[in-house]
């Protein structure tokens, strides 16, 4: 009978033991979807130079604190636009992970367009210039009117006399 009662007690001390493995603690308020989506536009201003949603730093207090921001303006009722002019007026324009599509920004989207355009014309500029030109230039290229065949046959001799080992 002593035994038995041994046998539970120690059963009821294990099992109070790991009660606490057992119990999560509750998780601590994550920001919601729509607060990691709007998230995605700006930057981390930890310095790790990534996408404030992305941020992978391990303790990274800054992506968290912006993370929460954003969820609390959500919660406020604030739109994108009012919780994005709140991060720039806090960090500045570099908070954005993309450059907004309007006024001097737009030549960031913009220009390698353009890039691409004149290096079209370019390229097919010269392209057409190359089959214009005649062919008898070419060929005239290649020809060795200037050189008299004993100069050419003296520095072949010359060159197979420096190459010989």
């Amino acid at each position: 009978m002593i035994k038995v009662r041994v046998i539970s007690l120690a059963m009821l001390l294990c099992a109070a033991g790991s009660l606490p493995l057992m119990v999560s603690p509750l998780p601590a308020q994550q920001p919601s979807d729509r607060a990691h989506q709007i998230g995605g536009k700006f930057m981390c201003m930890c310095g790790c130079n990534q996408v404030l949603s992305q941020c992978n730093h391990v303790g990274c207090t800054v992506s968290t604190a912006m993370l929460k921001e954003v969820d609390q303006g959500l919660v406020r009722g604030d739109s994108e636009d009012t919780i994005t002019q709140a991060f720039v007026q806090e960090f500045g324009t570099k908070v954005y992970a993309e450059p907004p599509h309007s006024g001097f920004s737009l030549v960031a989207w913009s220009m390698p367009a353009v890039y691409l355009a004149v290096g079209l014309v370019l390229v097919l500029l010269v392209i057409n210039r190359w089959r214009k030109r005649p062919a008898h230039a070419v060929s005239n290229a290649s020809d060795h009117s200037g050189i008299s065949p004993e100069m050419l046959e003296r520095a072949r001799m010359r060159a197979a006399r420096e190459t010989q080992d």
